[in-house]
């Protein structure tokens, strides 16, 4: 006879291990029996409590998981913070590295910007990979050793209150990087631009007389605001010596581009040869005079900009 407390032992031994069925299935039943004969004492259906008693007692599944001590959850409160840490701190830089390397690849074999595409690819297959790898090693361990013996928490392991920075990591990460490409372009335009010859091969954006000296020179500066963000990152906030050094890389940097620019020294004469627009003077003017005022407003408007921090900051 199929009856509900059999479909409902049958549903629950399945999920027990099997040296344990046999005591289980008469313990569950006996337990199932007591509970129905103390409803129908009270007048109850027959039917009617066996069905109740078993709703009461639950989904099989989750009844097999207490008898056999098993969570019912991938990865359970013992490892848990452990998997979470690790995860985070894996996530934090591996997926970025990858993507960077390949990214660097790509840029050396000439794709320009196209190296972005493939960077992110990869970034976010290592970022899968390492969530999958990760989790599935710690759903073992938790299935093998439910318990640990991890080292217990203690009021050492509390972290510092963190102090007010005026300046955050994320806009130094941002500046440092952004410098770092632009020292990067200066020497990769010369051998890799998006102007031609007829023939195929490059001609650099800059013109070519300027490593005698002003690109050079430029780069040291570039450099020196790099050593800059790191030292302002560090110190925390802005201080007026760091406004006057910030304002002196600025000018250092900008000035003699713009006057490069008002000199037609700046281009690359050779560009003219494929750009036709480029070898009228005055077009070629006109664009020298747009790149000396974008460069005017850029460093007028970091100064601003840096001098309300610092007063904010400094008082």
């Amino acid at each position: 006879m199929n009856t509900l407390t059999d479909r409902y032992l049958a549903a629950t031994l399945r999920s027990v291990p099997a040296q344990r069925r046999d005591e289980i299935a008469t313990e569950l039943r006996a337990s199932i029996e007591d509970m129905i004969e103390d409803r129908t004492g009270g007048g109850e259906d027959t039917a009617a409590a066996e069905r109740e008693v078993l709703t009461e007692l639950g989904n099989p599944d989750e009844l097999a998981a207490r008898y056999a001590d098993r969570r019912l959850q991938l990865i359970g409160p013992t490892y848990y913070l452990v998997w979470l840490r690790l995860l985070k701190l894996l996530l934090s830089f591996i997926p970025a590295l990858a993507g960077t390397v390949v990214a660097v690849v790509a840029v050396a074999e000439g794709r320009g910007f196209g190296a972005i595409g493939p960077g992110l690819v990869v970034a976010l297959h290592v970022a899968v990979h390492i969530s999958f790898w990760l989790t599935l090693t710690f759903v073992l361990i938790e299935r093998a050793q439910p318990t640990a013996d991890l080292p217990e928490w203690n009021v050492d392991e509390l972290p510092d209150v963190p102090a007010h920075r005026g300046i955050s990591l994320v806009d130094t990460i941002a500046s440092v990087v952004m410098l770092v490409v632009t020292i990067g372009y200066l020497p990769f335009q010369h051998y890799q631009s998006w102007v031609h010859t007829t023939d195929g091969d490059n001609i650099p954006l800059l013109d070519p007389a300027l490593w005698s000296f002003w690109l050079p020179a430029l780069i040291v500066v570039l450099v020196a605001d790099v050593v800059f963000e790191i030292v302002k990152y560090r110190i925390g906030r802005w201080t007026w010596p760091l406004f006057a050094v910030k304002a002196l890389l600025n000018l250092a940097f900008t000035v003699p581009l713009m006057w490069l620019a008002l000199s037609d020294a700046l281009l690359n004469p050779a560009l003219g040869e494929r750009l036709t627009w480029l070898a009228d003077a005055d077009n070629r003017g006109l664009l020298n005079a747009l790149i000396a005022l974008g460069a005017a407003v850029v460093l007028v408007w970091d100064l601003v900009d840096t001098a309300l921090k610092t007063r904010r900051q400094a008082t």
